[in-house]
């Protein structure tokens, strides 16, 4: 876990500080939102994910243009998992099963909650399909719960998950 944390506090570190998903995500310049790492990582509550991404070398591409929707773990979410977990799929050998878990969180264009409460199931940018389900204006994606919907960023969506989903 230290090992994430050190990762962690250098994403922090470079300078991504702002806005929190709390509220209005709103970039520095001219009006426009930022990109989804640099929304989660000023977040704060995304620090596990944030370090998994570099990890796995996703960071560039959900950087790029977009648009995705992605279901957002928090660290907690992480957190819940077995013990260690995080840290063996954070290991070089496990990047392969971790682009996995990650791309599993990740759907090509931009789903609005609206838009995903008419959704019986969506297919992941790892290939194989998550469930949507709604039940009382809530979503369901798989086994987790969108905690928080709709933080809208430069090149498409993040939904706040409060656990990870994993693929078959």
């Amino acid at each position: 876990m230290k090992m994430l944390q050190r990762v962690a506090i250098g994403w922090v570190g470079a300078g991504m500080l702002g806005v929190t998903l709390a509220g209005a995500v709103q970039a520095d310049n001219h009006g426009g939102a930022k990109d989804i790492v640099d929304t989660a990582v000023a977040a704060g509550q995304f620090e596990t994910l944030a370090a998994a991404l570099d990890a796995a070398g996703l960071v560039e591409t959900l950087k790029g243009d977009g648009p995705f929707t992605v279901f957002a773990p928090t660290d907690e979410a992480f957190a819940a998992l077995p013990e260690g977990t995080v840290e063996s799929l954070l290991e070089p050998e496990n990047r392969e099963q971790l682009q996995a878990v990650l791309t599993y969180h990740v759907v090509a264009g931009k789903v609005m909650a609206e838009d995903a409460m008419g959704l019986d199931s969506a297919t992941t940018v790892q290939g194989q399909d998550i469930t949507v389900t709604t039940m009382d204006g809530s979503v369901m994606v798989n086994d987790a719960s969108v905690i928080q919907a709709d933080i809208e960023a430069s090149n498409g969506v993040i939904h706040v998950i409060d656990s990870v989903l994993l693929p078959e």
